[in-house]
């Protein structure tokens, strides 16, 4: 299955990342993609994406991850809720100390 996905490609403390096309099952440094059809970089807070391209691959199969389609919806690339990508908090439980 086809994933659109951030790769990292900054340097050490200086966050950039590609937005590619790539299977699934390859890691995430692969030069093996598809495509590239955006850029984020963190720092600055500017996010590119190809609109049109990441819509053709969506509609040919492609899935974002949840990082991913979050940042598409924020930019107006593509519509829908916001996939919470935070695991769920569990409640501490106190233990009774017995006697």
């Amino acid at each position: 299955m086809l994933k659109i996905r951030l790769q990292r490609t900054g340097r050490k403390n200086d966050p950039h990342f590609r937005l590619i096309v790539a299977e699934s099952t390859l890691k995430p440094k692969t030069t093996q993609f598809a495509e590239i059809v955006g850029t984020y970089n963190v720092k600055a807070g500017i996010f590119e994406a190809k609109a049109d391209r990441v819509k053709h691959w969506m509609a040919n199969g492609a899935q974002a991850t949840p990082t991913v389609h979050n940042l598409l919806i924020s930019k107006g690339v593509i519509e829908g809720k916001k996939i919470n990508v935070l695991p769920k908090k569990k409640p501490v439980v106190k233990e009774a100390k017995a006697a």
